[in-house]
């Protein structure tokens, strides 16, 4: 059904950073043009229903990939899903393992991030207004349960953990960089998840990186030896995308319309604020 244009926009209460392929098959999507203090955002946010909730679907990079991840108005997208009464995003992101046991087509759920972009806004706060956000464990602890046993029941392979490296992109990796994310004992690498997820963590909003593996990166752990290319990663998410597409449908059917005190983002993201202290 073609999705209606309206600037007046809905609320929602549960967010995804997907592309069209997320909601195309809904009955009532109606989309909406949302202003930020930011900029745009990388699109028009679809809002539609899913069982009891009504869900904003944002494609993170907009419609045909026109924004690469460097690009990306982490801000702007951030912010419009918020503005719109959001409090709880569903990330999924491709990246490229690190470790031989993390095989293409798995899915990973991600506990932590290693930052290596540059030049990224990556706060909402440069003033007046102090604001501190304890960044020591990026994702929704609550979010992150739903997801892994949501995963499970489904029969998908999946990792219960991982630490993320974000690269700045939007080349991939050499094979010097990936070596010693690998030698670390880093799990995955991607361009996607930092600022997004410290970002919502600034505005209370839970939030959860669900990482789909579409190679391995620049191919040191990978038997074959062969380097990421463009090919391999589209070839994978187009494999997997229905698999992304359940897990997100069986996420929502668990999640609370209203997250009211069952965790802790809404309240550190308060606790993070120093004027007046």
């Amino acid at each position: 059904m073609p999705a209606s244009t309206t600037y007046a926009p809905p609320s929602a209460s549960i967010g995804v950073f997907g592309g069209s392929g997320f909601y195309d098959f809904l009955p009532d999507v109606r989309e909406v043009i949302v202003d930020t203090p930011y900029g745009a955002p990388s699109d028009l946010v679809a809002i539609a229903s899913v069982g009891n909730h009504r869900v904003a679907f944002l494609p993170r990079h907009g419609r045909g990939h026109t924004h690469p991840a460097h690009a990306v108005n982490y801000r702007a997208n951030v912010w419009a899903l918020h503005s719109l009464g959001v409090r709880q995003i569903i990330a999924p992101c491709a990246v490229g393992s690190l470790q031989k046991h993390i095989h293409p087509g798995d899915f990973v759920v991600l506990d932590q991030i290693f930052d290596r972009t540059t030049q990224r806004a990556d706060t909402f706060f440069n003033g007046p207004i102090t604001h501190h956000i304890s960044a020591a464990d990026p994702y929704c602890q609550r979010m992150r349960a739903i997801a892994l046993a949501t995963a499970q029941e489904l029969g998908i392979a999946v990792h219960e953990n991982g630490t993320a490296v974000i690269i700045q992109g939007p080349r991939f990796s050499t094979k010097a960089e990936s070596a010693w994310y690998t030698g670390n004992g880093w799990s995955v690498v991607g361009m996607t998840q930092y600022p997004e997820a410290i970002l919502a963590k600034e505005l209370g909003i839970c939030y959860s990186g669900i990482a789909l593996v579409t190679d391995y990166d620049a191919g040191l752990v990978a038997e074959t030896g062969e380097a990421v290319s463009v090919e391999a990663v589209l070839k994978t998410m187009a494999d997997n995308n229905h698999r992304v597409q359940a897990l997100i449908v069986a996420m929502l059917e668990r999640l609370p319309a209203a997250v009211d005190g069952a965790c802790q983002c809404a309240k550190e993201a308060d606790w993070a604020v120093m004027n007046g202290r």
